[in-house]
């Protein structure tokens, strides 16, 4: 007797092979967002949004004087799950269609990260922001030749100047410049990029992909206007790299598109960000996010990056918590191996840096490690329920 293999034919058809008629339509890979703040929604790429982005990411890089050179020695290397946008765009697609070779880890390890770099003489590190503080802050990376890599690049957060100053130090020449870029799984993998002729400013994203259009438009009233240049607001973009919508998610699919009768349908990003005269953008933090202090806005990752400057600190993250009817800023922070700094101690250093309101008045809260998902983005929501539960609508109390 055979096996059943679906409960009915009906069921039977959602599995049903279909051979891609219009690339624009047909679903290429479906991938999940990272689920940072929220649960995690299956992100629709088609074959056409897939191909577009490849060839949008190779498009910058292509510009440099000496591209068929660097090609010819380039050695990649991913440490990123492949069901990550980051690392199925940019391991998979551009590096083997520029004939760049990529060496692939089961899994990360900072260790056998190094011991790879100087093994196959790796020239491009891309990575994310907690492999960059890895990097700029651990006593084994003297230990390896790194003089291999020529070139440098983190996405998915925003990182500290301090830091990328600490990574880009590691290279006595002083000529490794550290690149920021940003995306999102939405947007198949990449929006942003940098022209290699241009000199890169350590706090950018970049300037926008070939055949991308983007906008900075307020958030705190409706109808949503376009801001002024230098002026914060919420991104929204549109392109051939924007994805189809979410897997049996309409609801959601219907809240992040905004259909402009003029000039067309845009996707909402959630992050805010500014543009600069230059044309190039500024990342501050994710719209879900931002702490209200009294009225004002602010960003955890401004407040994470500042707080990586302090030479006692490895690691950090800041959410909100409500106490007493006030949304506050908390921090849960990792000593460095040896330090033994106190909770004052971190809230006086920072209060000299910061306004009145951004002040760690939530408290400060020493962890051994902060909870990262496998792409490195900070899991803010675990965070923010542990401070709901210890701290709450109650006096704040040092958690040492």
């Amino acid at each position: 007797t055979g096996k059943v293999l679906v409960e009915s034919e009906r069921v039977g058809r959602e599995f049903e092979w279909v051979d891609p008629r219009d690339p624009k339509e047909d679903v290429c890979c479906l991938n999940y967002s990272s689920g940072t703040t929220g649960v995690p929604k299956g992100v629709m790429i088609t074959h056409y949004n897939y191909i577009s982005n490849a060839i949008q990411y190779n498009h910058l890089p292509s510009l440099h004087p000496e591209y068929e050179e660097r090609t010819k020695k380039a050695n990649w290397l991913c440490f990123l799950p492949m069901y990550h946008a980051m690392a199925q765009t940019i391991f998979i697609t551009c590096g083997p269609k520029r004939g760049i070779p990529v060496y692939m880890m089961k899994k990360f390890d900072f260790l056998q990260m190094l011991e790879s770099v100087q093994k196959f003489k790796i020239s491009n590190l891309i990575m994310v922001p907690p492999i960059v503080v890895a990097l700029a802050k651990s006593p084994l990376t003297k230990k390896y030749d790194l003089s291999s890599v020529t070139d440098l690049g983190s996405g998915a957060a925003p990182l500290g100047g301090d830091v990328i100053r600490e990574a880009e130090g590691l290279w006595p020449s002083g000529d490794r410049k550290l690149r920021q870029g940003w995306g999102m799984t939405e947007a198949t993998c990449s929006l942003l990029g940098w022209d290699p002729n241009l000199e890169a400013h350590p706090s950018s994203v970049g300037e926008l992909n070939a055949n991308c259009s983007a906008k900075i438009m307020s958030v705190d009233s409706e109808p949503y206007k376009e801001v002024p240049v230098g002026e914060r607001g919420e991104i929204w973009v549109q392109g051939p790299n924007i994805m189809k919508g979410y897997w049996r998610n309409p609801r959601a699919t219907n809240e992040i598109f905004v259909d402009d009768p003029a000039t067309g349908r845009w996707m909402r990003t959630g992050d805010i960000a500014y543009l600069d005269s230059s044309g190039r953008f500024f990342i501050v933090d994710r719209m879900k996010e931002l702490i209200k202090v009294k009225g004002n806005q602010v960003a955890p990752a401004e407040l994470e990056g500042i707080l990586l400057e302090h030479p006692s600190l490895a690691d950090a993250c800041v959410v909100g918590v409500t106490i007493a009817g006030e949304e506050l800023p908390r921090a849960y922070v990792v000593r460095k191996e040896g330090e033994k700094v106190k909770e004052e101690e971190v809230k006086e250093w920072l209060s000299k840096r910061v306004s009145r309101t951004k002040r760690l008045d939530g408290g400060v809260v020493f962890v051994d490690a902060v909870p990262k998902n496998p792409s490195g983005k900070i899991l803010r929501k675990v965070l923010r329920e542990r401070a709901k539960e210890e701290v709450g609508d109650k006096e704040v109390k040092a958690k040492l």
